[in-house]
């Protein structure tokens, strides 16, 4: 085989992997534009669904342009939302992501006074078995509640210390301070916001 045919050979095998290539990036980008609209939908259902799980006298929700950002450095508030009855506001709601054992994204609920009125979880990437059952609504812990269902009715200005203001999960510690760490910085972002504080 001379050099020459072995040249056009390789050229038009390039030309063969770019036509491929292309086609399979059209694909991408029609089967992305086709399911972009209802994976974001489906992630604002989810959305939805938590804040009214977390408030449950609330009939809508407003979301907030300027909110603070947390204490901790490691962690993100990402939505803060008024929740309203009637027109008038009856607490928030605060979408935060940080570090548990792996990671975790919570939604918190409470109410003007700073009682927590729910908590829910939109992501939790902890270990099986140990993390995981924070989210778990099969796990309960000593006193008969979920994890999760343990905070409900307590005061964000109390604070939430793991193994003193709420029950920790039994070999899953780093998970449970995490967990306290987030509706911390949660409520703690609510409250400056409900209380009419101005932030750039």
């Amino acid at each position: 085989m001379s050099q020459k045919n072995s040249v056009l050979e390789m050229i038009g095998l390039g030309i063969v992997l770019a036509i491929y290539a292309m086609a399979a990036c059209t694909v991408l980008a029609i089967v992305n534009n086709f399911t972009y609209g209802r994976i974001a939908q489906n992630k604002l259902n989810k959305a939805n669904a938590a804040m009214k799980a977390v408030v449950k006298d609330a009939d809508s929700f407003e979301a907030v342009d300027s909110f603070p950002v947390a204490s901790n450095s490691s962690i993100i508030i990402q939505n803060i939302f008024i929740a309203k009855q009637g027109g008038n506001v009856i607490g928030g709601v605060a979408q935060v992501t940080g570090p548990t054992y792996d990671k975790g994204t919570i939604m918190v609920g409470m109410k003007s006074d700073g009682t927590v009125t729910g908590l829910q979880f939109l992501e939790l990437t902890d270990s099986p078995g140990f993390g995981l059952k924070a989210n778990d609504p099969t796990f309960t812990l000593a006193n008969g509640k979920t994890f999760y269902g343990q905070f409900e009715g307590k005061n964000a200005k109390d604070g939430f210390v793991a193994g003193q203001t709420f029950d920790s999960i039994s070999g899953a510690t780093i998970t449970s301070v995490g967990i306290g760490n987030l509706i911390s910085a949660g409520t703690e972002c609510l409250l400056k916001v409900l209380d009419g504080q101005e932030f750039n």
